[in-house]
């Protein structure tokens, strides 16, 4: 089921890249001064005489000037369509504060008189008291027109009191199985929804037409080739966690050429069905395979975050005071279920990407590719589990034994505001001190992938292995509040040459592209160029940016 994920002969016209240093099995290659390209593979890596007559006398020679060639970036867990709509859309990315927040929201709706609901989002949690935001702010700015802003991770949602009334949320509207809605202390809702309460309120926004969902992909698109991403795992290509489903805008975009990234499409799991979804997610791929995406995955969301106490844990969350509780987070599917899905899409040969941020969501999770295996044998379907925030030590050996891999998002992995202020303090102990361990999982040979998360943080790529290698927030990222902060459980840093890995041949091989992910001859001619030295001063990597794009030897992207 995983046929050639090619794409658009981008890259017809034979080149040849000079003048570099060439990134080869984790070091500098001084034997080799160019890369000849041909037919959107690498023809030959040798001397320029070599690689001239390789490439052709046709072929289009790019200099580099000295600049650091690396396979291709893939991130492994992104929502590109969805970050593409919130750069066109509201945008709260770019600020930190509330304030900042009120003046682009008031700004935004005064610039649209036209819209019938204010969307977009983006928020951090780290803003707010508590990391709630509420409706009467929201009031203050817009109070016409429902307001409906999920937060930077999808797992909450702003809204003001004309969104919530149309919603018909009240005090006697109770919180879902799934979800919870935040209140004051008459009960009444307070502007700030979590999980399944989202839904309610989602149901309402009028629907993302195509033509902005095209669109939406192309920026998205645009944006992760400037940052020198050649292709990644799309981790919600269906209707959920407030995103729209862009399946049609893949396709569209697959059939016509304008999709120039290599793309691996995880269909979404909707966890108020079972098993009788199985038909539509088989059509769905379907669907997808013969317009030439490959929507080969399905995302199941095992769990939900820790800042809103609905990750799924062993140990109880501490409330303020330091004491436990007996919330335990929330397992958005029975154990038992969710092992019988699994085993379910494996045995029609669907990768299974599951988001599993606590501990007992990654232990339910591998609980059910252990079944799996056991019913089906190995199918070689690669499934991965995501966020990986808390790991207990009795699991990490497991994902080799399971040939799991670990899709890691580096970036949270440090001393940052939330990390800080609304996470360490209600974790038990043994939680805080086992979050995010990657040179754990590699020390006890699990396979590591990579992957932004984006929009819910940067997908810049250069700060992410910044934070897995020195597990400390990237120089200019949040100075006001982390300047000299500890390492984050420093003994799981790891190298630069496997974060780089990760972000390469990791993440290529979670999605079938078993020719890429390296500079080796016969591989897909997949590239990245750095304008500095990532084998440098590691405190120095979140400097370093991409210069320059390439997908089947084609130029995507150049500064």
């Amino acid at each position: 089921m995983y046929p050639d994920a090619s794409i658009t002969d981008h890259g017809a016209v034979p080149s040849l890249l000079t003048n570099a240093h060439f990134y080869r099995d984790g070091a500098w290659d001084p034997r080799v001064s160019a890369m000849a390209v041909r037919d959107g593979r690498i023809a030959l890596l040798g001397s320029l005489a070599e690689c001239r007559e390789a490439a052709g006398s046709g072929a289009e020679e790019i200099d580099l000037g000295g600049q650091w060639v690396l396979p291709g970036f893939q991130d492994a867990h992104v929502h590109p369509v969805g970050g593409g709509l919130e750069l066109q859309r509201c945008n709260l990315a770019e600020s930190r504060s509330a304030a900042d927040y009120l003046a682009t929201i008031g700004a935004y709706a005064a610039a649209h008189p036209g819209a019938e609901w204010i969307l977009g989002g983006g928020w951090y949690m780290e803003a707010f008291p508590g990391g709630v935001p509420t409706a009467a702010t929201l009031d203050t700015v817009v109070a016409d027109r429902p307001v409906f802003l999920p937060n930077r991770d999808h797992h909450s949602a702003w809204v003001n009191s004309e969104a919530l009334r149309r919603a018909g949320i009240t005090a006697t509207t109770p919180d879902p199985p799934d979800g919870r809605i935040e209140r004051d202390a008459d009960g009444n809702p307070t502007g700030c929804l979590h999980e399944g309460a989202m839904e309610r309120m989602a149901a309402l926004v009028p629907p993302t037409s195509q033509a902005e969902l095209d669109q939406g992909l192309r920026t998205g698109q645009a944006y992760l080739h400037s940052l020198g991403i050649t292709g990644w795992q799309d981790a919600i290509v269906g209707l959920g966690a407030g995103l729209p489903d862009a399946l049609d805008a893949y396709c569209r975009a697959a059939a016509d050429g304008t999709l120039t990234a290599r793309v691996v499409g995880a269909l979404w799991w909707d966890r108020t069905r079972g098993a009788e979804q199985l038909p539509d997610l088989l059509e769905r791929r379907a669907r997808g395979v013969a317009a030439g995406f490959q929507a080969t995955t399905v995302k199941i969301m095992q769990d939900g975050v820790c800042e809103t106490f609905t990750a799924a844990m062993l140990d109880p969350y501490r409330d303020e005071h330091g004491h436990a509780t007996d919330n335990r987070g929330v397992s958005f599917i029975e154990a038992d279920d969710l092992a019988r899905y699994v085993t379910l899409l494996d045995a029609h040969d669907f990768q299974v990407h599951l988001h599993a941020l606590g501990d007992r969501a990654v232990r339910d999770s591998l609980d059910a590719i252990e079944e799996a295996i056991m019913a089906n044998g190995a199918r070689d379907n690669r499934h991965h589990l995501a966020h990986l925030q808390v790991v207990h030590p009795d699991d990490v050996g497991r994902f080799a034994r399971l040939g799991a891999t670990a899709n890691a998002q580096p970036l949270w992995a440090c001393h940052d505001q939330q990390m800080v202020e609304l996470t360490i303090p209600f974790l038990s102990a043994e939680a805080v001190a086992h979050q995010y361990p990657f040179a754990s999982l590699l020390d006890a040979g699990a396979r590591l992938a990579c992957g932004s998360d984006w929009p819910v943080s940067s997908p810049e790529p250069f700060a992410q292995l910044h934070v897995a290698v020195n597990r400390t927030v990237p120089p200019g990222e949040s100075d006001d509040y982390a300047p000299g902060r500890a390492p984050l459980l420093a003994h799981e840093a790891i190298s630069v040459t496997a974060a780089i890995d990760g972000f390469t041949a990791g993440s290529a091989y979670v999605n079938h592209l078993d020719d890429a992910g390296r500079l080796e001859v016969g591989y897909l001619a997949d590239v990245t160029v750095a304008d500095g030295d990532v084998l440098g001063d590691p405190a120095g990597l979140s400097s370093i940016r991409a210069a320059l794009t390439m997908v089947g030897g084609g130029v995507v992207w150049a500064r």
